[in-house]
């Protein structure tokens, strides 16, 4: 007897080729989360911005399934979803321009061997999708605990004409400390070990 995915169905973007975020979550202003894992940021968040409704893409249909699962349990699912999708496909779908106010990037981009290049989520087709959907003055808070990753990273959005740095200095993206109360189960586990996290906030132009 064949065995089944337990996770197979796990919530998806509605079909058809656009997607209104709004019709997803109720809040006063919605925020995306791009591959939220085990959803550690995306219940801290919500608990402290009670108006903020919060969309999380997760390619991962396990974690996706369990996450979005707990957060109708604990009553949040009206205004907190994670979809099983992979953003670089889902983006291109979801409107209308300016839709979210912040977009997150948690420690994405797990492999930092040269030959791993080719799975990485941060490009410039993914880049260009953000600055769509950001409303001016948006917000793009990256972070990660591998270096030469956040140099990448910088590189890529610092080169786009759409975002302007908004870090602890004038000219650059870079931040001491996260401007958020929640925290990613990776960024306790950094935090716990004494590694150094790299945090950058970008503003749409």
């Amino acid at each position: 007897m064949p065995k089944t995915n337990p996770y197979a169905n796990a919530a998806r973007l509605p079909e058809g080729e656009h997607v209104d975020a709004r019709s997803l979550v109720r809040g006063s202003f919605l925020e995306l989360e791009i591959g939220p894992g085990r959803g550690g940021f995306l219940f801290g968040r919500a608990a402290e911005a009670p108006d903020v409704g919060l969309v999380g893409l997760e390619v991962r249909k396990k974690w996706a399934a369990i996450v979005d699962g707990r957060l109708a349990k604990q009553g949040l699912g009206d205004r907190a979803r994670v979809f099983a999708d992979d953003a670089k496909l889902a983006l291109p779908r979801l409107g209308p321009d300016g839709v979210f106010r912040r977009v997150f990037l948690h420690f994405p981009d797990p492999w930092w061997k040269k030959r791993h290049e080719k799975r990485l989520v941060m490009g410039d087709k993914l880049l260009a999708e953000i600055a769509r959907l950001l409303e001016p003055q948006g917000e793009l808070f990256i972070q990660t605990d591998v270096e030469d990753r956040a140099a990448q990273y910088a590189t890529i959005v610092s080169f786009d004409a759409r975002f302007v740095p908004a870090g602890d200095k004038e000219g650059s993206p870079v931040l001491a400390e996260s401007p958020f109360q929640a925290r990613s189960p990776r960024e306790v586990r950094a935090i716990a070990d004494g590694i150094p996290i790299y945090r950058m906030l970008f503003r749409r132009a």
